[in-house]
């Protein structure tokens, strides 16, 4: 993949940075209970900052239901701030490689002024009332132009890739939007994780092809793929496990015991009601809202699959590792799993501390970047 610009692949570094410090800085106000604590979007108590003099806090206070903590707002609205700029800096790898498109540029910019002036109608800026139908409509517009022009070019390059990228970011934002509005309903919070790994996944892709030299030339590399895409998979569907684990506070559903649940090795489940997406609109699912034997069922499916998942991963591991020239990366995938699974059982037997759960979230995004990495640059001799 040929880099638009002899710096390009420099600044998709450092978005990929960046991507990393959102997704584990994410994880950390999610798991502080600080989702909520804005109760507006994109603002914080109607600031661009938050509420921190006596008589803003007061204020904030009468105006709005939820009351300031400030120790929390800062959180969320920095957290905002942070993936603002990551959207700002895929903004601009978009308008880099669009040069190389016929109407790239003037197609990016139509999207990105469509959803821009979404932002205002939707919070009734100024002397504007909200209208949130037509914002929707600004949105969707914008979203559309770079849909059409993903589709419309042919080969997979950094152009077409990073207009793709836009894309999810955009819907990435809209995904944290309506997981204030809709009071981090389930669904959405584990779409608005699964966003952000898609996010630093694509950005992982877009980083490694656009740097010089970075292929990695081996025979096997079409079986060793086909097990990268196998455990891409297997690892995209345990972190929507965990997505939808930390949603609905089910962490420790079997109190602090491991491999046992609650004193038993297949206590009671109700996966009837455990792994329903869509109960509707206006419930305030902070704390969670599913009984005892739910949650069990989605913690002991998630520590499940996290079996099957380690086993692959662990295979191909060690499949690297006997492959001259692959050791490295073979010991990474090791390492990594090995630091996932501790810090999870850790999770449990130590009663979910911040710091681990924080470090759990940044392990899940570590081990994608490993192997979507490896995916990028393994081929075949030619």
């Amino acid at each position: 993949m040929n880099a638009p610009s002899r710096h390009f692949h420099r600044l998709a570094w450092a978005a990929l940075l960046l991507a990393l410090g959102v997704i584990v800085f994410g994880g950390f106000v999610r798991l502080s209970n600080a989702g909520l604590s804005c109760p507006d979007w994109p603002t914080c108590y109607g600031k661009a900052t938050w509420p921190t003099q006596d008589h803003e806090i007061n204020a904030a206070n009468e105006a709005f239901e939820r009351a300031v903590e400030v120790g929390k707002a800062w959180r969320e609205q920095f957290h905002r701030h942070i993936a603002a700029l990551l959207g700002l800096m895929v903004f601009t790898l978009a308008l880099l490689a669009a040069r190389k498109r016929k109407g790239g540029v003037a197609s990016v910019l139509a999207a990105a002024a469509l959803v821009g002036a979404s932002i205002p109608i939707y919070m009734g800026a100024g002397s504007l009332a909200p209208n949130h139908g037509l914002s929707v409509a600004l949105w969707l517009a914008g979203e559309l132009i770079l849909l059409v022009q993903v589709l419309r070019w042919s080969n997979v390059d950094a152009s077409r890739l990073s207009t793709a990228l836009l894309m999810v970011i955009i819907f990435q934002a809209v995904l944290g939007m309506w997981t204030v509005i809709w009071l981090v309903k389930p669904a959405i919070v584990m779409a608005h994780l699964l966003g952000g790994l898609l996010t630093f996944s694509l950005l992982t892709w877009l980083a490694w092809g656009t740097t010089p030299s970075s292929a990695l030339v081996f025979a096997e590399a079409p079986k060793l793929r086909r097990l990268l895409w196998i455990g891409l998979g297997l690892l995209v569907v345990q972190i929507a496990l965990g997505g939808w684990t930390s949603a609905n506070y089910a962490a420790l559903a079997c109190g602090t015991d491991y491999p046992t649940c609650l004193g038993q090795w297949w206590p009671e489940q109700d996966y009837g009601e455990a792994f329903v997406l869509w109960r509707g609109i206006g419930v305030d699912y902070e704390g969670g809202v599913l009984d005892g034997p739910a949650r069990v069922a989605i913690q002991m499916t998630h520590r499940l699959f996290a079996l099957l998942v380690t086993g692959h991963l662990l295979f191909v591991a060690i499949r690297m590792l006997r492959t001259p020239g692959l050791v490295f990366w073979g010991s990474v995938l090791l390492v990594l799993l090995t630091a996932q699974v501790a810090l999870g059982i850790s999770n449990v037997v130590a009663g979910l501390p911040l710091w681990v759960a924080t470090a759990h979230n940044a392990g899940a995004a570590l081990l994608l970047f490993t192997v979507v990495g490896l995916l990028a640059r393994l081929r075949a001799p030619e």
